[in-house]
């Protein structure tokens, strides 16, 4: 079964803000196998405001979340970034196109034309760059045929 990896700004979201669109693919596809950094970090969805790390919850802890985002997009068939809306600087999800990249996993991009994020090394380092979760979505399905 294909495995795609749902990177997108997880700090300073709500809950329903960062999962309410991982959600949507995850109804969408049922033959997919949906990689979220959220899964088993339930204790987050009453945050207004989820922090960048929770040192105390292993999962959460600055070392806990880079190794299994890290483990996730070198292991994942496709990765699918979300940038819409982004007010700011998304550092983690940067990263993780950076280790998609360098293990040559075609990276889905979905980002508004004046995004912050748009940058001559995210752009070059994305198979393909959209500007809605549909057209996401559909070059998915046409991946994964």
């Amino acid at each position: 079964m294909l495995k795609v990896y749902l990177a997108g700004p997880i700090a300073g979201k709500s809950w329903e803000e960062a999962t309410g669109w991982r959600n949507w693919f995850i109804e969408k596809f049922d033959n997919i196998e949906f990689l979220s950094p959220l899964r088993g970090k339930e204790y987050l969805e009453k945050e207004s405001s989820i922090q960048g790390s929770y040192e105390t919850m292993v999962l959460s802890s600055s070392r806990g979340l880079t190794t299994r985002d890290r483990w996730d997009c070198t292991r994942a068939d496709v990765v699918i970034i979300n940038f819409l809306g982004a007010d700011k600087v998304s550092i983690g999800t940067v990263m993780e196109i950076a280790w998609a990249d360098l293990k040559r996993k075609p990276i889905i991009l979905i980002m508004d034309r004046d995004n912050i994020h748009n940058h001559p090394m995210i752009r070059e380092s994305v198979g393909y760059v959209v500007g809605s979760l549909e057209e996401a979505s559909y070059v998915l399905e046409h991946l994964a045929w």
